[in-house]
């Protein structure tokens, strides 16, 4: 299991096309991301590409290379949309082109704010014009993202500045937090296939939490459940993916038809499915055409690239670039989001890049035309002290008073206020959660128990702690303590002695199996006190060796058959009955021949037998006698 002190990074190459993003990160991991033969023949990125790039005891960096050409705008915003630093590469020969000016603003509207820039191709050019190049560069960069960016020279088939290049992106990250592990998984599916012999493979970088291998899932927003079979990162088999890795996951019960790129991997059903969502929109620097109230537009937001429509509240059209402007977008298909998620915006026809920005509400609604609209979504853009509570314990799962109050900054009374409405739980004498949370938290113990009962059909029920243990890898204990004790109150959930079943299942034998069970009952009964060992009644039933210890166990939990040792077994009609006749033919104590006398059984039963007595509870022995109890 990955160390969680570990960070994990993704950082990204971005440019015009042939400006040397490929060759670089080749450079820069030894690893060639052009994998399609249309690549390799044009020398061009076509899908996204991606490599490992740097690992130690503190961090891990994972590289994306997004296609630079303007028809791979898609693959390019689904790259970027992931990562934490991006490198943007300029040709020394050529200086900023188009392509160049549309990724910034890209980076600009998903709010990646660090970066370096990296002047390629310096073999083909003087250092006076290399000169001329970085203030021209500079120029450019102005007013932008990039503005005070670090610059490295680089020429990648010599190896010039890769190094730097290299250690300059470790030093920047080392700097830099990571991404939340701690909130519930989730993974924008930007690639789908097959893998022969295993099944269907998502890949992705996870934009928060973690995922394990075995972990049950949801593939939103068609809202598939699967479980994660088998994960990988960089080829590698692994245990867990955290927030910030590239991973690869094998998905169980799913085909490659049931997924598209731009569906998501989720392990909470938190995140909102929707199809209106109230934004803060920012337009790119200069607007070519005027863009109209309930225009159509292409919504690109983490992996998913959606038709809507853009709805203003305050004006019918947009001709000159502004600050932020809160309006909404109403969307054709359902997408996957939360408060806080990126998108870009962009004309379909013709095909530009107007403008991008932030989810308000991934929960919007119709709203009359006016200031009034506009001052509530000002309002809800800020976001009101109970939105700031419900978000900390979103990512969090629970939290005491002082923990709500350094993650909001709200003050004690107006949080003990709030946490009074019927949002919030507590859950013991200091620690609240969501309802919804709670909510998650019990369907999800259902599922596993659910699916530990379709595997083990004849067992009563899944031992507490071990479902405590695997519950703890993405719940807190105290709120799966309190989910379990709730949903037992509530009768959802059963327990007897430390084992839990849910309400609806009852242990009982496989149905293929049940006439041969029967019969070893049967025969069973019909010897009586006499019988041969269990193993010899098994194996002339003719049921699966494997099936054996669970057997066992449910004839003994039914108390359908009773063990006197390792090897006998009485049927347990035979066994009541001879404890009834031997305590109506008894004293209050009695001794091995009083026993004998009464039953007619020789040593090799009787001794057991009134062992087992002992062990039960029935008899409590005092030298060489058996006391009643």
């Amino acid at each position: 299991m990955a160390d969680l002190t570990k960070r994990y990074f993704t950082i990204g190459m971005a440019g015009h096309i042939d400006h040397g993003k490929t060759t670089l990160t080749k450079a820069l991991t030894n690893v060639d991301t052009d994998r399609l033969k249309e690549e390799k023949e044009r020398q061009i990125s076509i899908e996204l590409g991606f490599a490992p790039l740097h690992e130690d005891e503190e961090i891990q960096i994972s590289v994306v290379d997004v296609p630079g050409h303007e028809r791979f705008i898609r693959q390019m915003i689904a790259g970027v949309a992931g990562i934490d630093l991006v490198i943007l590469a300029v040709a020394a020969d050529e200086g900023v082109m188009p392509q160049t000016r549309e990724h910034l603003e890209i980076l600009d509207f998903l709010g990646i704010r660090n970066g370096i820039v990296a002047i390629t191709k310096i073999d083909r050019v003087d250092d006076e014009f290399t000169g001329l190049v970085k203030e021209e560069i500079l120029e450019e960069l102005k007013g932008t993202i990039f503005e005070n960016v670090p610059f490295v020279l680089t020429d990648s088939l010599s190896g010039i500045g890769i190094e730097e290049l290299k250690q300059l992106i470790i030093h920047t990250l080392k700097e830099q937090d990571t991404r939340d592990a701690k909130g519930a998984f989730r993974l924008p599916i930007d690639q789908v296939f097959t893998v022969r012999g295993q099944g269907t493979v998502v890949r992705g970088t996870v934009y928060e939490g973690k995922v394990e291998e075995g972990q049950l899932l949801k593939i939103m927003p068609k809202g598939i459940e699967t479980r994660a079979r088998q994960l990988q990162v960089h080829h590698q088999p692994a245990e867990a993916a955290f927030a910030g890795q590239r991973a690869a996951i094998n998905l169980s019960g799913v085909s490659k038809e049931d997924i598209e790129r731009g569906g998501v991997l989720v392990s909470s059903e938190h995140f909102s499915v929707t199809k209106i969502i109230d934004v803060a929109v920012r337009m790119v620097g200069e607007l070519e055409h005027i863009i109209k109230q309930r225009m159509p537009i292409k919504c690109h937001i983490g992996t998913a690239e959606v038709m809507g429509r853009i709805v203003f509240f305050d004006r019918n059209e947009l001709s000159v670039t502004e600050s932020e402007i809160l309006c909404q977008l109403r969307l054709d298909e359902e997408i996957v989001s939360k408060r806080g998620d990126r998108f870009i915006l962009r004309r379909p026809s013709p095909q530009e890049t107007i403008g991008g920005g932030w989810v308000i509400d991934p929960n919007g609604e119709k709203y009359r035309f006016g200031q009034k609209t506009i001052e509530a979504l000002s309002r809800k853009k800020e976001g009101s002290p109970k939105d700031r509570i419900k978000a900390a314990l979103t990512e969090d799962k629970t939290l005491s008073v002082p923990e709500i109050i350094t993650k909001t900054s709200l003050d004690e009374l107006t949080i003990n206020k709030l946490l009074k409405e019927e949002d919030f739980l507590s859950i013991n004498s200091k620690d609240f959660t969501l309802l919804g949370i709670k909510e998650v938290t019990e369907e999800e113990i259902y599922d596993r128990l659910k699916e530990f009962h379709l595997e083990n059909p004849m067992k009563q029920g899944i031992n507490k702690a071990e479902l405590l243990q695997a519950m703890q890898k993405n719940y807190p204990k105290t709120l799966v303590e309190f989910v379990l004790n709730t949903g037992i109150e509530e009768g959802t959930f059963l327990r007897k002695d430390q084992f839990l079943r849910n309400k609806d299942f009852y242990p009982h034998i496989p149905k293929s199996w049940q006439k041969r069970t029967e019969n070893l009952l049967a025969q069973l009964k019909k010897d009586e006190y006499k019988v041969k060992q269990f193993d010899e009644y098994y194996s002339a039933a003719g049921i699966p060796e494997n099936l054996k210890g669970d057997l066992k166990r449910f004839f003994e939990d039914q108390e359908l058959a009773v063990p006197l040792d390792g090897q006998y077994y009485w049927h347990g009609d035979h066994f009541r009955g001879a404890v009834e006749v031997l305590k109506k033919s008894t004293a209050a104590e009695f001794e091995v021949g009083d026993a004998k006398e009464v039953l007619g059984l020789s040593r090799k039963y009787m001794i057991p037998f009134l062992e087992k007595l002992d062990s039960l509870g029935i008899t409590r022995r005092a030298e060489n006698k058996r006391i009643w109890i």
